[in-house]
């Protein structure tokens, strides 16, 4: 049976309108992050900020190895663009499926050579050892999944994998208050910006895991 052949005996879910609306901000976020991340890279000092700034910090930081980071967030942006055509399970975007996994192996691996950089030193840096090696577990069951042709087992896992990688989105609004609020708690990136990851990551992890395990095998596979 292949992964898109109709599943006997499961009942067909839908995705809730929250997950949706969630998947769909986290997208636009990671896509947005990696577009200023790009244009800063291809023209330092335009990124809009203060030489002194934090903002304009933690961009150097980037800078300093700015040929990984690029091999890391290009890659990373098409995955995440890749995902919705994976997750509608239609015939017509198996393409999408045979760039998908070595797409998230490179990213992962990436993830693992920027960790060799962390902002936030040992507490960013354990996170992403953490979800980065969840992220790629998942991955890779996924995988075996369409090796076997079990396609609940491929969505349950692909669906792991994608809240996960998708993680770095939720970080963002974190930041973002930490940024604003930097002046009155006097906090640097370098102290903020690990305990972000860990609230991101850990909200999306907890989020799916918990919707897969209500939902049984009621998922949205083709069928």
């Amino acid at each position: 049976m292949s992964a898109n052949a109709p599943v006997e005996g499961v009942a067909r879910g839908v995705y809730p309108a929250w997950l949706k609306v969630g998947f769909w901000i986290c997208v636009v976020i990671a896509v947005a992050v990696v577009l200023r991340r790009v244009a800063v890279l291809a023209h330092p000092g335009q990124g809009g900020s203060g030489g002194l700034s934090p903002t304009a910090a933690l961009d150097a930081v980037f800078a300093s190895h700015a040929a990984l980071t690029l091999a890391h967030i290009v890659p990373a942006m098409a995955f995440v663009l890749l995902s919705p055509l994976v997750l509608l399970q239609r015939p017509t975007t198996m393409w999408a499926e045979r760039l998908f996994f070595p797409l998230g192996a490179w990213v992962g691996v990436t993830a693992y050579a920027m960790s060799a950089y962390p902002v936030g030193g040992w507490v960013e840096r354990s996170a992403v050892l953490l979800f980065n090696s969840l992220f790629l577990f998942s991955l890779l069951r996924a995988f075996v999944a369409v090796r076997r042709g079990d396609a609940v087992e491929r969505m349950r896992w692909m669906l792991r994998a994608v809240a996960i990688l998708l993680g770095i989105a939720t970080t963002r609004p974190g930041m973002g208050v930490f940024f604003a609020t930097s002046r009155l708690t006097h906090l640097e990136p370098a102290q903020f910006f690990g305990i972000a990851f860990w609230i991101g990551f850990s909200i999306n992890t907890i989020a799916i895991e918990l919707w897969l395990r209500s939902r049984g095998n009621r998922l949205p596979v083709a069928g």
